[in-house]
């Protein structure tokens, strides 16, 4: 028999959608907020020259300022007061989630701390973000003023460096506060849905780009058909996988307190096929990446000789290249491992299952259910590991195959559009579903009110 929830998720439909004035409220917020977010990255940081950035800009594409100015929607490309985006807050949520598996104080903080304890890491997570701002829009300034003709003439090295750093850095604390605005008030992730609106945003210029290629020549009608038809089947393996989990059974023995039995329950412990998210390609690309980005602001004319060699190792790091495609790969699944190593704790899993009582069939609890945690997770991170590599390999072999062709979206760009769209819409329906169970709530209130 179909469970309560089940049997209001099939009576879903447009007429309940149209009678949920709370969820049109949280989805026109949402898209209020993104306007204001894309807004933004057309606002340029004063004093800089345009047109020798875009120069500058066009030589670095194909390095890590690419990749941020993908996740940025442009912003980069046009240095505007969200180049930054919410990369600082990422990095620093993935520190502290790092830290609080090997720093102690923290450790205890995210096991016994309960709800005072996961707010005092937020805060430690905002005071980390607002640094790493600082010092990469300070880094930032100094490259900037140190290229010539970067800024324009008559403004003061130091004034310039100011503005800039107060420009970036309140840039990335406004999205910070407006991603945490559209988790609250919203719906969806607010931090994703930031990075998932920069992505789409480039989307339309991407798919008009390939169209351009296929009329110069550039690119073939059956090259285009063939990227389409593959990424529609990336897209549903990505919904596949991702959807997917494997449940272990949890017994919960009966126990008596006071004059009555409880327990006796049977839950299940759901792992994910990819732990890890998109942290692995994001983290591998990034790698890759920095040699490229390097490169390019030195002057390999004078090079010294023993320094010859590396031009060409450079080169062979770009995307597309058989040595860039075997590293990537190499990065994402050793990231995919590590990442999910520190998410995923089988020993904490099983001392809490021990503490309540709870056992799997078959499997003695403690060490033993660590044991089986960890043989069981390792082997859905290698299903794991093995299908984001091959999401984000995909379109390096595509790029190996045709040539210099341009395409609307990567494999991690995919990635990250599928998986925020999946959480948004699984909100959605969660408030419809609250919605719906309130409305029935209120029917049986007056029916019984009647009744007397």
């Amino acid at each position: 028999m179909a469970s309560a929830a089940e049997q209001l998720a099939a009576n879903m439909n447009f007429g309940s959608f149209q009678k949920a004035t709370e969820l049109h409220k949280r989805i026109w917020f949402t898209l209020i907020a993104l306007i204001v977010y894309r807004l933004g990255t057309y606002v340029p940081i004063p004093g800089i020259n345009p047109e020798a950035f875009a120069a500058a800009f066009q030589q670095q594409s194909k390095g890590i300022l690419g990749m941020f100015n993908m996740f940025s929607g442009g912003a980069v490309q046009r240095m505007a007061v969200f180049s930054l985006n919410v990369m600082p807050y990422i990095s620093a949520s993935i520190i502290v989630q790092l830290m609080g598996s090997v720093y102690p104080p923290w450790e205890k903080l995210k096991k016994e701390g309960g709800e005072a304890g996961r707010k005092t890491l937020n805060q430690y997570t905002r005071y980390l973000a607002v640094v790493l701002a600082l010092v990469q829009s300070f880094s930032i300034a100094v490259g900037l003023q140190s290229q010539p003709g970067m800024v324009v003439g008559g403004i003061a090295p130091v004034f310039f460096i100011a503005s800039t750093v107060v420009a970036l850095t309140g840039g990335t604390l406004f999205l910070m506060w407006l991603g945490e605005q559209i988790t609250s008030r919203g719906v969806g992730n607010g931090v994703s849905l930031i990075i998932f609106a920069g992505i789409v945003a480039a989307l339309p210029l991407g798919v008009v780009q390939m169209f351009t290629q296929v009329q110069t020549g550039a690119m073939s009608g059956f090259s285009l058909f063939a990227v389409a038809v593959l990424a529609v089947a990336v897209i549903f393996a990505i919904v596949f996988i991702e959807r997917s989990q494997r449940r272990l059974l949890v017994h919960y023995p009966k126990r008596q307190q006071g004059n009555r039995m409880i327990g006796g329950d049977t839950s299940f412990i759901p792992l994910k096929l990819n732990t890890a998210g998109v942290i692995p390609p994001i983290f591998a690309s990034s790698l890759l990446l920095l040699p490229t980005t390097a490169m390019g602001f030195l002057a390999t004319a004078n090079l010294p000789s023993w320094l010859s060699w590396l031009p060409t190792v450079v080169g062979a790091l770009q995307h597309g290249q058989p040595l860039f495609m075997v590293l990537y790969a190499a990065l994402i699944i050793f990231f995919s491992f590590f990442y999910t190593s520190v998410v995923f704790n089988p020993d904490e899993t099983a001392e809490n299952l021990r503490k309540y009582g709870g056992f799997m069939p078959g499997i003695r609890p403690g060490k033993r259910t660590a044991e089986y945690l960890d043989y069981v997770l390792t082997r859905l991170t290698v299903i794991g590991a093995a299908y984001i590599t091959a999401v984000c390999i995909l379109p390096e072999l595509l790029m190996s195959s045709m040539g210099p062709t341009k395409f609307a979206l990567g494999g991690t760009s995919i990635l990250i559009v599928v998986t925020v769209t999946m959480d948004t819409v699984a909100q959605i329906q969660s408030h419809l579903l609250a919605h719906q169970y309130e409305g029935l709530i209120k029917k049986s209130k007056l029916r019984g009110g009647k009744g007397r």
